[in-house]
């Protein structure tokens, strides 16, 4: 492989903000796009041969063959991408499922592809030909982007190369931001016209769902530093009521070493046996799970100590999350406060707020009466 750009390539980031900024904030302006929940991928191809590579530059190609095969039949000859690989089922995206497609074996490697195969999105051009990009403004890559896969089908999720759509109007952004989580993505990135491509910069900005839920404190784990002389706690285990059961909802952490010694002895007189607590039943469970209850074991886990602390369920908390993964939170929920107001019981999933439902081919689908010029 001989190009402009060679791996390894640390991805552009983003910084979070708060709403949908204003471009004429910014010299030249913005230019919005949706927020894709996969993984991060800067995708390589010379010729008949294609490297795809992860946000920290690890080795993502063999996961993914469906992927490889379709970038030689649907790209250039010699490019250097930056994308998001991302698998959907019906119309909204999976990110569990993209998750399940990193395996060490092979045969389970080309069954899943054939299963529940990926798709590339691609969102920035680091080099086209013999061209490196990577010092022209965004709006000169986007238009070379733009020409280069432009012959791309946009209509529908069965095309495994896509074409992220972009918008320069921040009220049409503002309504991509409302609607689009319905079909599993993540919120708006917006991006400075007259930046260049910096690795590992934040220099473009994020704008992510945040909301609010009580929930209910069912246990912890200790931290990874944690000693007998120093106990640390890691995560609280979090839970919400659903038809009198108390499920797993995910987890808070994020706290600083010395607010995690002082948790841990706060927590002490509400730790109970397992056999007396909601998830007593579980105990014995030995593999991963539908409701990816706490203790059982995944391919993400495997070697990892699960074990956790149970607690009395009777402290509610406040927490920040982004959004929901299936029944989960989809990443580490934010401790905010103590909620000594609130009745357990009385925390179920009802409370959070559900995102309207929206079809991923309109996400991916770009009205030809509506093209826009950078």
């Amino acid at each position: 492989m001989d190009l402009p750009v060679m791996p390894p390539v640390q991805p552009m980031l983003a910084k979070s903000v708060k709403g949908i900024p204003d471009p004429a904030k910014f010299d030249g302006g913005l230019s919005f796009e949706p927020k894709w929940d996969g993984f991060r991928c800067i995708l390589f191809r010379d010729g008949d041969e294609v490297e795809l590579t992860s946000r920290n530059t690890k080795p993502l190609t063999r996961y993914f063959p469906e992927v490889v095969a379709a970038a030689k039949e649907q790209l250039p000859e010699r490019c250097v991408l930056d994308g998001e690989l991302f698998v959907a089922l019906g119309t909204r995206l999976e990110f569990e499922t993209l998750q399940e497609r990193i395996h060490p074996a092979a045969s389970r490697i080309n069954l899943l592809a054939e299963q529940t195969p990926a798709s590339f999105v691609a969102f920035d051009a680091l080099a086209l030909g013999d061209d490196d990009l990577t010092a022209r403004p965004f709006s000169e890559r986007r238009a070379r982007l733009e020409e280069a896969l432009g012959h791309l089908t946009l209509d529908g999720i069965p095309g495994r190369m896509h074409l992220t759509r972009t918008t320069l109007d921040p009220a049409e952004a503002e309504e991509w931001f409302d609607q689009f989580e319905g079909a599993g993505l993540d919120g708006v990135v917006a991006k400075p016209m007259t930046a260049p491509y910096q690795q590992n910069a934040r220099t473009m900005l994020k704008i992510k769902h945040a909301r609010t839920a009580d929930v209910v404190l069912a246990g912890y784990r200790l931290h990874k530093n944690s000693t007998p002389e120093r106990p640390l706690l890691g995560s609280m285990l979090l839970g919400l009521y659903d038809g009198g059961k108390l499920q797993h909802v995910g987890v808070a952490a994020s706290f600083t070493e010395s607010r995690r010694a002082e948790l841990l002895e706060e927590l002490r007189p509400l730790e109970c046996d397992l056999s007396d607590h909601p998830w007593g039943e579980w105990a014995e469970w030995a593999i991963a799970n539908p409701d990816r209850v706490p203790g059982t074991q995944s391919r993400w886990s495997q070697g990892k100590d699960l074990s956790f602390t149970p607690l009395r369920p009777e402290r509610v908390l406040e927490v920040g999350y982004e959004h929901m993964e299936g029944r989960r939170f989809r990443h580490t929920a934010q401790f905010k406060r103590w909620r000594p107001d609130r009745d357990p019981e009385s925390c179920g999933y009802e409370q959070l707020e559900e995102p309207v439902s929206y079809d991923l081919t309109r996400v991916l689908d770009v009205d030809s009466d509506r093209e826009q010029e950078l």
